[in-house]
This record gives C-alpha cells, sequence and structure tokens, in this order.
C-alpha cells in the first residue's frame, strides 16, 4: 500500500494574514502531490485546524481540497488534535464527518472497564486504522492508561495507529519539559504508527512498535520553527515487506534568516550593524530578523527598525518579522518575556497558579477548557446574542 502521512497542518493559525495565506497554500500543494502520487488513503495525525471551531475561510479550503481527494478516490483516515479538540464537545471535525469527507478513527466503547478502540478497514487495501485523539495538557495520558491492549493486539492483519503526543523518548532539549508518555503506552505490533503534535521530523523502531514517525507541520507555525526548519512537509509510505518512506518538502517561499549580535555596542552602533546585516537578497522571501545583546548605551526601541523593514519591503520582500526578545540595555530594566510556543507558555502560566482556589476534578483541564471555550471565535453573520449564548452553554459544560 502507498499512503501518505501528514500531521499538525494548523489551518488559520498565523494572526498575519501573509503568513497565514502560506500555510493554505501548504496544504493546497500537499493535497496536489497526494493526487499526482496516486496514493491509497491520506493520514492526518491530528490538529487539522488550529482550533475547534476554524473561520469560514479555512474551512472551505479543507472542504475543497478533501472533496479533490474524494473525487480521485482516495479516501481520508484521521484523528482529532489538542486544538481540534474542544472540550466542550463542539468541534468542526464532528461536524465535517458527517458530511463524509472523511473518517474519525478515533472511535471504541467500554468494555468490563476497558476501553476497547474500533478498527475502521481501508476497502481498497484492507489495512485497519484506529488511534488516539489528543487533549491538551497531556489529558490523553488516561485514554491511553485505559485501553484494552489485548484486543488491540491480537487484531489480525495490517495495522495503522494514529496518536497525537510527544513520546518521552523523542524528547529534545527544548521540549524537556513538555508533557510526554512513554512508547510503552503505545500498543505493540502494529506496522506504522502515525504520529502528530510535535513538531519534529523523525523515525524510530522500538522493540514490538516498528515505523514511529513524526512527518513535522505542513507549514512552521511560529517564528522559531520558521528560523529552525524553513519549510513544513509530509512523507510518502510505502508499505509492504520493506518501509519505504520519502519525504515531500513544501517549499512555499523561500527564508531568509538574520541573525545580529550587538552585545556591548551603543544603540548608533548596533543600528548600523543590524542594516548592514540586511544587505542580503530577500526577493519574494519571508525575512527573520533575531537582534540579541546588552546595548551599552540607548534601547532597542531606538533602533529604527520600521525604516529598515520598509526597505526590505521595498526591495520586494514577502514578509518581515523580528525578534528581539533578548535584546536589552544597561541603562533600562529588561523586561523578561517567556519564550516558546503559545500552548507551552500558557501550560505554564496555569500550572504556576493552579490550587489557588478550591475546585473538584481536574482543575488544569477545566483551566484550560475555559481557555479554549473563551477564546472561540464569532462566526460569519452569527448575531452578539447567539454569540454570547453559544459560549455561555460551553463554559456550563465545562465547568
Amino acid at each position: 500500500m502507498k499512503f501518505a502521512h501528514m500531521a499538525d497542518c494548523h489551518i488559520g493559525g498565523w494572526r498575519e494574514p501573509k503568513l497565514r495565506a502560506l500555510g493554505y497554500s501548504a496544504f493546497e500543494q500537499a493535497v496536489d502531490r497526494c493526487i499526482s502520487e496516486e496514493v491509497d488513503f491520506v493520514i492526518i495525525a491530528g490538529d487539522l485546524f488550529n482550533t475547534a471551531l476554524p473561520a469560514v475561510e479555512g474551512l472551505k479550503i479543507v472542504v475543497t481540497k478533501f472533496r479533490e481527494l474524494q473525487l480521485a478516490g482516495i479516501p481520508i483516515y484521521l484523528i482529532a488534535g489538542s486544538h481540534d479538540y474542544s472540550p466542550a464537545g463542539k468541534s468542526m471535525i464532528e461536524v465535517l464527518e458527517q458530511t463524509g469527507l472523511f473518517v474519525n478513527v478515533s472511535k471504541g466503547e467500554e468494555v468490563e472497564g476497558k476501553l476497547r478502540l474500533k478498527f475502521t478497514t481501508d476497502s481498497k487495501t484492507g489495512v485497519k486504522l484506529t488511534g488516539i485523539l489528543g487533549k491538551r495538557a497531556g489529558l490523553d495520558k488516561k485514554i491511553y492508561e485505559q485501553l484494552d491492549f489485548g484486543a488491540l493486539e491480537n487484531e489480525k492483519g495490517g495495522k495503522i495507529f494514529l496518536f497525537h503526543n510527544l513520546l518521552t523518548e523523542f524528547k529534545t532539549k527544548e521540549l524537556e519539559k513538555a508533557d510526554s508518555s512513554p512508547v510503552s503506552l503505545l500498543p505493540k505490533g502494529f506496522d506504522y504508527y502515525a504520529g502528530g503534535h510535535v513538531h519534529i521530523v523523525e523515525k524510530r523502531d522500538f522493540e514490538g512498535r516498528k515505523n514511529v514517525v513524526y512527518p513535522g507541520p505542513l507549514f512552521p507555525n511560529s517564528f522559531s520553527e520558521l528560523e529552525e526548519l524553513k519549510k513544513g512537509g509530509f512523507y510518502v509510505v510505502e508499505l509492504g515487506d520493506d518501509v519505504k518512506m520519502e519525504r515531500v518538502e513544501l517549499e512555499i517561499k523561500k527564508v531568509v534568516n538574520v541573525s545580529v549580535d550587538v552585545d556591548k555596542m551603543d544603540v548608533g552602533v548596533a543600528e548600523k550593524k543590524v542594516r548592514e546585516a540586511l544587505e542580503v537578497e530577500v526577493s519574494d522571501s519571508v525575512v527573520l530578523l533575531r537582534v540579541r545583546g546588552v546595548l551599552e548605551s540607548g534601547r532597542g526601541s531606538d533602533i529604527k527598525f520600521r525604516e529598515m523593514f520598509k526597505d526590505l519591503y521595498e526591495k520586494g520582500a514577502y514578509f518581515v518579522m523580528k525578534n528581539i526578545v533578548k535584546l536589552e540595555s544597561k541603562e533600562f530594566e529588561a523586561i523578561k518575556v517567556e519564550q516558546g510556543s503559545v500552548d507551552e507558555v500558557e501550560d505554564r502560566l496555569v500550572k504556576e497558579h493552579l490550587g489557588q482556589i478550591q475546585i473538584e476534578g481536574d482543575e488544569e483541564g477545566m483551566v484550560k477548557g475555559l481557555m479554549n471555550a473563551l477564546s472561540s471565535e464569532k462566526f460569519d453573520g452569527e448575531k452578539n446574542a447567539d454569540y454570547e449564548n453559544r459560549i455561555r452553554e460551553e463554559v456550563k459544560k465545562i465547568i
């Protein structure tokens, strides 16, 4: 069989319209490649969308491309990720599944106190798929602990398991404080383990669990990811007696990294050094400017970044971003800014303040659920009263 393994599409994830458009383009190109490769099916291991109730713009793109796959006879199998999932039970994944555009393979029932997952059989290849959805703050770990491993491992035939969490064995230095689960929580004996959630590109084999794979995001979702990855992608996998994997890279725009150290410089010298560093080819590129160091005199806000950005756009730059988190001054007290992804910063802040009030049950899960519900955007054409009532109902279900 031949299939595509995607994850972490995060449709609609960027706030900046130009970068959000690049995310859309990456998704469209990925689907086009799947059709041209004539894959048997497509797997999406969570976080198709960046929120449980995405904007209409991104929703229209997804439905259009999924329809193209359907017309090409290529089924889609997916699970909800931590961004797709809604504690209130309202998710666009559930709505779209009713249209028949894809199959959510994370299904099961309780049998004698254990969670028995159901398999979805692909009609063309006969492979059986199942998996576990992803939840924020590692709350999906409880689901794995309730699994009926015997039923999963004793199932005959070719099998693929979809999961959306960070496995401890894949932790990097940057992820050392992130919630994770050991690989031992995955059932043994599957032919392929399609991972998502953590934005790394890696394949590893473990005893009883071969082909554990993270494909990375379809398009980088933060400044640091753009710096490190520069582009997203996915895997095309041929599974038979041997496993053949091709990494399909999606370079939507060239990324130009400019990093400048201005430590112990006065602001005038620092600005000159930054300007000189920006004398690079930027035509139709995403330009990332990172400035760090402790200024001997002056402050970061004195550097004329706006003028520099104007010059870059006149030279044809597609989009320009700067990161001055580590730019400080001796003359002024440095403002400390938490680093990391939005999810990581949220997790740290929530955990720092747990226990200040008495709440029965899972306080962290409740806080995360409330944050997700209260960040829900108003639908196009939705009246203010209807929007407020919808938010109230979601909050009531959570608490």
